[in-house]
């Protein structure tokens, strides 16, 4: 398995905002995605991360015209971390294909209120999401336009009434880890959706993409990148070797 060489030198795509490239070759481009940055355009209008990256290799490489960049995945406004896009329409329905399969292999880690029960587990929820209002409920049985969601987590440590749990997505569903450990009573911290009654305006979201596994999609050989949050509160807490 051929793991992430570190990070390439910084490509700035916008003043005072400094996006890390983890790997790129011909057909895939691995960064690691602030926080509090779309993923891509929405109703906000502010700038989204598959944009800058577009502007950003027709820049580089001189590129007349559109530049092509598919999106694998998302993540959630306020979550950092590791992220993949694809440089060629190829790569772009090889790699949905592994999505579709659930052949994507996703870890994140994320600092909970309190320590769920037991330490090890599986989360299994039926999540329906408004749209309008652009939020996700669980449910524990099957209901009409549900989602199955399901993830696997593991309590790593606890200090200060916080744990650090590790979580491994078998789906990838809007808002899933988040809504789903709410739903247990351990929302995330920082998060104002889902835990407005613990969490205050202002604090950051503690969700970080810190590994992300999957097959090149020309080569075939097993890749897999890793990213790290940043060593503030509360991810300071925790730190990692």
């Amino acid at each position: 398995m051929t793991e992430s060489p570190g990070t390439c030198p910084v490509t700035t795509v916008l003043p005072n905002r400094k996006i890390s490239i983890l790997y790129e070759d011909n057909h895939l481009l691995v960064v690691e995605k602030p926080v509090n940055l779309p993923t891509q355009a929405d109703e906000s209008g502010d700038p989204d991360l598959l944009s800058l990256l577009k502007s950003d290799l027709k820049l580089r490489y001189g590129k007349p015209g559109n530049v092509f960049l598919g999106l694998v995945h998302r993540l959630d406004r306020p979550v950092g971390g590791v992220m993949v896009f694809a440089k060629t329409s190829k790569a772009a329905a090889r790699l949905a294909e592994q999505v579709r399969h659930r052949e994507l292999q996703k870890k994140y880690l994320a600092v909970l209120h309190g320590v769920p029960e037991p330490r090890r587990g599986r989360l299994q929820h039926y999540l329906v999401k408004d749209h309008m209002a652009n939020m996700v409920t669980a449910l524990t049985t099957e209901a009409p336009q549900s989602k199955l969601a399901v993830l696997d987590y593991e309590i790593l440590a606890e200090r200060e009434g916080l744990a650090l749990a590790e979580v491994h997505l078998e789906t990838g569903r809007s808002h899933q880890i988040r809504v789903q450990f709410a739903a247990g009573g351990h929302p995330l911290y920082g998060d104002q959706k889902y835990g407005a009654g613990l969490n205050r305006i202002g604090q950051q979201l503690a969700l970080w993409s810190v590994e992300l596994g999957f097959k090149h999609p020309t080569r075939g050989e097993p890749l897999i990148f890793r990213s790290r949050p940043p060593q503030v509160f509360p991810w300071s807490l925790f730190p990692l070797d």
